[in-house]
């Protein structure tokens, strides 16, 4: 009899197992010969040679539907026991499989886009007023390529700039002051990742989440880096984001000109990037409009009412303007 002990490195224990150790009882039960202990992401087993081997390669094949899928059903563990491929297929447009098992796709034409050509560009713009996915969907190609092993880390970074807030106006050490900027990257990742998993990627740094003033003097090498909030970027700000980017590494930029939090007299580094880095080979721009918006129905309501807002305004600043260079011209 030997024993051997096995890692979950990639699913998360807890789906795993099961609900009270379901699944395990389960496998305990088809490999009656071995005596199987499981105890955090570390399972014992132990029996003759031949038939650990045989588990060990069941489990290797459990634990990629799992990673995967995150989920794992009775159904599912019988058809791999029995060398069967599990029951239903992966639809092909999916990203990856959320926390709960839900599929994560494209829902719009241009985020389709984005995922199409991810594929083929190193470098991506994706631009787009609020709720048009942006983030979301950069978001779960990292961690698809994570997952995949095609790169080694995610880094995910954001301007600390909020409508009129400072940093140091907020109580609390650095990390404490840094992350309400950064909560809804943390609120896509938790969505992705089981919560075990995401703490052990951000004890270890596989995934990054940092102000973009963090970034200066790095190299990123084996890695899916992200910029949101791109539009309250200074030119100089994001010219050092870009040129961050190192060997097997894509980049995407994501932003939303609409929203731009800068001071009216600082230049957006998003606004100037688009026009200077315009027809560069290797980079892709997707603008995203009000039909990609895929929040409430409510979301798109208030887009359109804003737009209605500022081109009236601009107009009316434009009569103003022409009335006033009349009477200027009238009275000379």
């Amino acid at each position: 009899m030997i024993e051997k002990h096995l890692v979950l490195d990639s699913a998360d224990p807890a789906i795993f197992y099961g609900v009270n150790n379901a699944n395990m009882h389960l496998i305990k039960a088809l490999f009656p010969k071995l005596r199987i202990v499981a105890r955090g992401g570390v399972i014992k087993v132990m029996g003759d040679d031949d038939e650990i081997e045989r588990f060990h390669q069941t489990v290797l094949k459990l634990e990629k539907y799992c990673s995967e899928y995150n989920a794992l059903s009775e159904e599912i563990i019988v058809d791999i026991v029995s060398g069967q491929d599990p029951k239903g297929s992966k639809p092909s447009d999916v990203i990856l499989f959320g926390v709960t098992g839900r599929p994560i796709m494209p829902r719009s034409e241009n985020q389709k886009r984005l995922v199409d050509c991810y594929a083929s560009h190193d470098m991506l713009f994706a631009i787009g007023p609020a709720g048009s996915g942006k983030t979301y969907t950069a978001i779960a190609l990292a961690v698809r390529a994570l997952k995949n092993k095609e790169v080694k880390r995610i880094v995910l970074c954001r301007p600390a700039v909020e409508a009129g807030e400072k940093l140091g106006f907020l109580p609390g050490d650095m990390r404490e002051k840094i992350d309400p900027f950064l909560q809804p990257l943390y609120d896509a990742l938790q969505d992705m990742i089981p919560t075990a998993k995401l703490k052990e990627y951000m004890d270890f740094n596989i995934i990054q989440i940092a102000p973009l003033a963090f970034m200066r003097g790095r190299t990123l090498n084996d890695a899916v880096v992200i910029l949101d909030e791109a539009q309250n970027t200074t030119p100089q700000q994001i010219k050092m984001f870009l040129t961050r980017m190192g060997w097997n590494t894509k980049m995407i930029v994501t932003g939303d000109l609409t929203q731009i939090d800068l001071p009216p007299t600082q230049i957006s580094g998003l606004v100037q990037a688009l026009d200077v880095l315009d027809g560069v080979e290797g980079l892709e721009i997707i603008r995203m409009t009000k039909k990609d918006i895929v929040r409430h129905k409510l979301v798109t309501r208030i887009v359109d009412a804003y737009d209605r807002y500022d081109e009236t305004h601009k107009q009316q600043k434009r009569t103003l303007k022409h009335n006033s260079n009349e009477q200027s011209t009238d009275r000379n």
